[in-house]
């Protein structure tokens, strides 16, 4: 799911009916049509509920609205953000950065680019992990965020944050399975995992799995290569209690069904890496990157 399907199903749920969603998106309605048609198939659930009169949102598309306001409003914040620090004929710096990161993470870096290089305009770009280790080979992004080091003397590469990660769960599961360390890893086993799909971090996938399994976790998920792991399919795929997931503590605001836990022992920990390529010699990038790996500390 990507940021325009989440504005086109905002906007047919906000108009009422494809018609005007259309009209208000300056799109043809058959194209819009298949666009919610796309979402459902993605998601395997109705989202829409259509009659005569127009549509209204089921249980499941409701979900979905709140979830996309709130990721649509926080992309919005990031890009208003970062133009702040944008000037007419400075250089510009490419940033990939992924879809969870630390509310706040990139705030003091961002500023301190700003004090030493006010020229230089900041581009963000959501990617994931593979993607872009791509664009950074090709010359497309001049630092990424990246939950991997990558392999090979090209790049090189800074650990700037660590996060021990949790468990989702409905409120009821987390309840039979909590202690006051935590919820055990081998308690889960018989739920299903709702995992992310291998092709966009294949290291940290890896590493993930080999720990699930190794507390006996069945670690086959429905997630396919390209499909972005959204907020709302996490919450919604626990929230009957047959599944979990896994996040940081810091994760978005969770209905009452659903509750985060630390995990006994912190068995995973996920790190996220600056890399850029190594024969670069911006300056600009270079504050950037000592500011990144200060914050971490």
């Amino acid at each position: 799911m990507e940021l325009r399907d989440m504005r086109a199903f905002v906007a047919v749920v906000e108009e009422g009916a494809l018609s005007a969603a259309a009209r208000r998106l300056h799109m043809s309605q058959p194209r819009l049509s298949q666009m919610v048609l796309a979402l459902e198939r993605e998601f395997g659930v109705g989202l829409l509920v259509r009659s005569s009169t127009g549509v209204q949102p089921t249980e499941a598309g409701a979900a979905l609205l709140t979830e996309s306001r709130a990721v649509l409003a926080r992309y919005d914040q990031a890009v208003a953000a970062v133009a702040r620090h944008r000037l007419p004929g400075g250089s510009i710096l490419r940033l990939g950065i992924p879809l969870e990161l630390s509310p706040g993470f990139l705030t003091r870096p961002l500023a301190a680019l700003a004090d030493a290089y006010p020229e230089t305009r900041v581009e963000p770009r959501h990617m994931s992990t593979a993607e872009q280790v791509a664009a950074l080979r090709a010359g497309e992004l001049d630092i990424g965020l990246l939950r991997e080091r990558p392999s090979g003397g090209d790049l090189d590469a800074i650990k700037v944050m660590e996060e021990r990660l949790g468990v989702l769960l409905a409120a009821e599961r987390a309840a039979e399975l909590s202690s006051p360390e935590g919820v055990r890893l081998d308690s889960l086993a018989g739920l299903h995992w709702i995992g992310f799909p291998r092709s966009g971090s294949p290291v940290w996938y890896d590493e993930v799995t080999a720990v699930l399994r190794g507390h006996g976790i069945a670690t086959e998920t429905s997630a396919v290569a390209g499909q972005v792991l959204l907020a709302e399919v996490k919450l919604a795929a626990v929230s009957d209690g047959t599944a979990f997931a896994l996040a940081p503590h810091w994760f978005h605001p969770l209905p009452e069904s659903v509750v985060w836990q630390p995990l006994a022992g912190d068995p995973l920990v996920r790190r996220t890496w600056a890399v850029w390529q190594a024969t670069s010699h911006r300056q600009d990038l270079g504050r950037f990157v000592v500011a990144l790996g200060s914050d971490s500390g």
